[in-house]
Order: structure tokens, then C-alpha cells, then sequence
């Protein structure tokens, strides 16, 4: 197998989560990507894991590894005299610039700078809010941008709750898959006219089109969609349900008339098939909350083991409701490659997330850690051509930090 963007070389110059975590996919598909960080490093490497709800920040911060593998990093403080114009020089040859940079036109880096320095160069935007509009200078990191201000935010959680926060990185990862999409695409028309693309993805966007189902609708007729409340489901064999052991199962029956009768049967009620009124979907809405109430009444008399044994041999759709420890030791993580291995330099053999799809014929794999803030700089600018004379002057005028 081969890695399909081998011989393609990637500046990036961002922070946080979205366009790096692009970024390193690009890496695990064989794609040269040089980091730009501030002096002290991307931010992101900093991020303290308690605040996330883990016990202790871990010594190593992984997020950070996942989202920066396979890098070169080149330390550069673009406030400086000399960064711009070392930007552009790297910029000369690349295929793809990523930023998610805010202040582009007054460090020297926006689309038109370095389209002068190279009209090839698919130059890619990553935004809270999009490039235009009364919110194109708002920051938005992704529980703003794309959890809050999408609606999904509104959508979210039972009726009588307040709407509940997203997980660190939850947009921004779907944004990433987004953003390599579209890059990509760009560069498949580049191959095709020979120049330039520009590419544009932002978080709220991005946000609106993962509740599609719903956004699609609203589009049209303007209203708010009804929070679900699981203990009045509109479809009661959709919905959530506690065991004997504190555990909680799915139930996912979309198409309740296709799996009603093998439901009824498997949970030892069979005569519900013929009651008036669970019998049909239409009874079954009328009559949702007493419907549940028996569920959950039969559910919390056996544990989840039996309860996963049980639906499985009646070939229904559930899910347990993991523990993340179980989802990333879940056999199905294991058996699709899911997961793969690092080695790091200090933390030694480490399990980590793979790429989330799979190509045939085409290698895809992290290519080794993330890299020490500013590690490759005498490296990157060798094979830029600067001389002994260039780099010390750029030193002593603080580009580096």
C-alpha cells in the first residue's frame, strides 16, 4: 500500500483542536505537515485534563499528541519583523496552508499575501463563525460556535433540564473531518485546472449540518423542535432504560411496526401485540408514558448482560450505554483497527485513536508522535535554503522566541 499524499507538503499555523486535528489526518495520509507554533507551543499542549473530569492531568497530554501526530514543528513568533516573509518562504512550495488565525492580513499571512508568493497553494480558512457576516471577528471555540449558537445546544437534554455542555473537542473533531473533505476536494481541482482553491469550514456550520435531520425541517417551517423526553417517548422501544444493576440500555427501534411484534415476545409480554393499546404505533404514541412505565418496569428486574443477551437473540437494536473505557475495549474497536499504537519518546508505547475510515489499497497510519514545540525549526529552515547569515539574523530579531 501507499500513502496517497506522499510528496504533498502542508504549512499549518493554527491552534487548539479543528484545523490541527485536519492536519494530522493529512499526516497519517502521508502528507509532509510543518506546525508553525508560537513561542512556549500551540496552547492545546497545555490543557490541563482535570478540567475535563479525569482525575489528574496526565504528564503527557494526549489530546494534544492525537490531534499533532506526524508533524515537523517550527517555533515562530509571527509578531515579529522577519516572520511574515519566513511564512511566505515556506508557503513557496507548499500545497496546502491551514490557519485558524484571526489577525491573517496583520501578520502577513491572509490568502492574498501568499497567493502572490505561490497561485498554486490551496489556502484554507477555519473559523467559529465563517469569513463574512456580523460575527466573521467573533472567537468561537467549539461550545460556542458549533454546540451553542447551531441550536444544538438548544436541542439537547430533557425538557425540564438545562441544556447540557458538549464534551471537549466534540465539534471540533467533526469540523476536522469536514475541513479534510474539503481540502481534499481542493486539491483534486487543482490537479485539474492547475490552480489556487480556497477552502472555507467553520464550527457552526459544520454544527447545523450534524443535526441535519432536524435543521432541514426547521429550514422550512421555522419551529423549534420539542426536546425528547424519555418519559413520555414519542416511540417507547426508542428510548432509555435502567437495569437491575444501575446499568442503562438503548433501546434504538426506529421502525417500531417492524420490530414490535419480536420486541413484545423477547420481553415476555406477547399479548401487548394484541392490545388495543400498545398494538399499534398509533396507540402505542397515545399511550407512550404507560407503555414506558412498563418497560422500565420489566427492564430493572434483570441486569445488562441479560438483558444485551436477550435482544441480541431476538435481533433487536440496542446498545449499552458505555463507560468510555468500555467503548475503546469494546471487541468491535479491536476487530475495525480503531485504535493503534505510538511510540513516544518519553511515554514509551501508548494506544491511541486511528484515523475513522479506511481506504482500500491506500496506507493510513500515524506517522509518529506530535512533535516538541519548535523541534524541527534548524531542520525545516535547512531545506529552505536560509545560510548561517539569515537564521542569526532572524534569531536576533526574535522570530524564533
Amino acid at each position: 500500500m501507499t500513502a496517497p499524499l506522499a510528496g504533498v507538503r502542508v504549512i499549518e499555523a493554527a491552534t487548539w483542536l479543528a484545523a490541527p486535528a485536519a492536519a494530522a489526518l493529512l499526516a497519517d495520509l502521508g502528507a509532509d505537515v510543518i506546525k508553525i507554533e508560537p513561542p512556549g507551543g500551540d496552547p492545546w499542549r497545555h490543557f490541563d485534563t482535570s478540567s475535563m473530569g479525569f482525575e489528574e492531568p496526565s504528564a503527557i497530554q494526549y489530546g494534544f499528541e492525537l490531534d499533532n501526530r506526524g508533524k515537523r514543528s517550527i517555533a515562530v513568533d509571527l509578531r515579529q519583523p522577519g516572520a511574515p516573509e519566513l511564512v511566505r518562504r515556506l508557503c513557496g512550495d507548499a500545497d496546502v496552508f491551514v490557519t485558524n488565525l484571526m489577525q491573517r492580513e496583520r501578520w502577513g499571512i491572509d490568502e492574498r499575501t501568499l497567493r502572490a508568493a505561490n497561485p498554486a497553494l490551496i489556502y484554507t480558512a477555519v473559523s467559529g463563525y465563517g469569513e463574512r457576516g456580523p460575527a466573521a471577528d467573533r472567537e468561537g471555540f467549539d461550545y460556542a460556535a458549533f454546540w451553542a449558537s447551531s441550536g444544538i445546544m438548544g436541542l439537547s437534554g430533557e425538557p425540564s433540564s438545562p441544556p447540557p455542555f458538549c464534551r471537549t473537542g466534540q465539534g471540533d473533531h467533526a469540523t476536522a473531518l469536514n475541513l479534510l473533505s474539503a481540502i481534499l476536494v481542493a486539491l483534486r481541482v487543482r490537479d485539474q485546472s492547475g490552480e489556487g482553491q480556497t477552502v472555507e469550514v467553520n464550527l457552526m456550520q459544520t454544527g447545523l449540518w450534524t443535526i441535519g435531520a432536524d435543521a432541514a425541517v426547521a429550514a422550512v417551517s421555522g419551529e423549534q423542535p420539542r426536546r425528547y423526553d424519555r418519559s413520555r417517548p414519542w416511540n417507547p422501544i426508542r428510548n432509555s432504560y435502567q437495569t437491575r444493576d444501575g446499568r442503562w440500555l438503548l433501546l434504538g427501534m426506529t421502525q417500531a411496526d417492524r420490530f414490535w411484534p419480536r420486541f413484545v415476545s423477547m420481553i415476555g409480554e406477547p399479548s401487548w401485540a394484541l392490545d388495543p393499546r400498545f398494538g399499534t404505533l398509533e396507540g402505542r404514541k397515545r399511550h407512550a408514558a404507560e407503555l414506558r412505565a412498563h418497560i422500565e418496569e420489566l427492564i430493572a428486574s434483570a441486569d445488562l448482560a441479560e438483558w444485551g443477551r436477550r435482544l441480541d437473540e431476538a435481533e433487536l437494536v440496542w446498545a449499552p450505554v458505555a463507560t468510555l473505557p468500555e467503548a475503546l475495549s469494546d471487541p468491535q474497536v479491536e476487530a475495525n483497527g480503531a485504535l493503534e499504537e505510538i511510540e513516544h519518546p518519553q511515554a514509551g508505547a501508548y494506544r491511541t485513536l486511528a484515523a475513522p475510515f479506511r481506504v482500500s489499497g491506500a496506507e493510513t497510519a500515524a506517522r509518529g508522535p506530535a512533535p516538541a514545540p519548535g523541534e524541527h525549526t534548524s531542520e525545516v529552515l535547512a531545506e529552505l535554503g536560509l545560510d548561517d547569515d539569515e537564521i542569526a539574523s532572524l534569531a536576533a530579531s526574535g522570530v524564533f522566541g
